[in-house]
């Protein structure tokens, strides 16, 4: 890859964090204005439909989309929007900083999950890696008394979870699936049975408030497209990095929507946290050029 497709790539990637972070201020924002989770998840959902559907159309055809492994997208479907209710509950109750680094703790879990489900081989490195980012995770949680929400703690650690192993799931659908076709299954899938559901549990709201539902949707959306887009552009190891400016919005979306600081221990733990993601990203990396060097000897 060029280096002009690897700046682009890292260009995606913040655009799309930057989408994320205005996306979950704005699901904070509808709850106080009596939106349910289940409405802004239904939203965000139904409202990125039009554009999945456009990209695919204006790119690689609605053909791109055939499957032969639609229990695979179904169970991601499940477990995504699983990770999706439980994130948006993190930011409903914790402060926007705080709920970003919680959520930071997904490579960590990730690691936990590749080595118990997938039976992935994880070194020394990489568990040292983990135990430090869960000593950032407590630090931030302060358990010996804290302003935070325990329930909003939980609520994310469990989000992490859930995205860990979306994670996880991501990486076996993609050795046979396209991004594009994953995307599609997942919105369609999710939007679908949620829309059965929208009569009993939707609420009506004045235009304020459907005007925010609808830069939720289109938020979602676009954060999907570029993060996509991204992957395309440039290598993981390249763009994830990009993910830790994320609290950098959080802290600037909270100060000037909900008048609120990140806590002195937010600060400590933060940096340990992104410290352990971003060096398990580094060792993931060297294990994947072992494999291939390996490979390529043995051919």
């Amino acid at each position: 890859m060029s280096r002009d497709t690897r700046l682009a790539g890292i260009a995606a990637r913040l655009f799309s964090v930057l989408c994320l972070s205005i996306m979950l201020a704005l699901v904070k924002l509808l709850a106080l204005r009596g939106v349910t989770l289940f409405e802004s998840v239904f939203y965000r959902q139904a409202l990125a439909l039009p554009l999945v559907l456009g990209w695919i159309v204006a790119g690689p055809g609605i053909a791109s989309v055939r499957t032969s492994r639609i229990g695979a997208h179904a169970w991601r479907t499940g477990l995504g929007m699983v990770g999706m209710v439980l994130n948006f509950a993190t930011f409903v109750l914790l402060p926007l900083a705080e709920a970003t680094t919680i959520l930071f703790s997904v490579p960590i879990f990730a690691t936990i999950l590749s080595a118990l489900v997938l039976r992935e081989p994880t070194g020394t490195h990489r568990w040292l890696a983990v135990v430090v980012g869960f000593a950032g995770v407590v630090i931030v949680a302060q358990p010996a008394g804290t302003h935070l929400s325990p329930l909003g703690i939980g609520i994310g650690l469990l989000a992490s979870i859930a995205i860990a192993g979306v994670s996880i799931t991501l990486r076996q659908i993609g050795r046979t699936e396209d991004a594009t076709t994953t995307v599609f299954w997942f919105t369609v899938l999710s939007t679908v049975p949620l829309a059965f559901a929208l009569p009993f549990a939707g609420h009506a709201h004045d235009a304020g408030t459907w005007a925010m539902l609808l830069a939720l949707g289109l938020t979602g959306g676009l954060a999907q497209f570029a993060l996509t887009t991204s992957l395309k552009l440039a290598p993981v190891s390249v763009v994830l990095p990009m993910d830790y400016s994320n609290l950098l919005w959080a802290t600037l979306l909270g100060f000037l929507l909900f008048d609120t600081l990140p806590t002195t221990a937010m600060w400590l733990g933060a940096p340990l946290i992104i410290a352990s993601g971003l060096y398990i990203v580094y060792r993931e990396r060297i294990r994947h050029q072992q494999n291939t060097a390996a490979a390529g000897a043995e051919i």
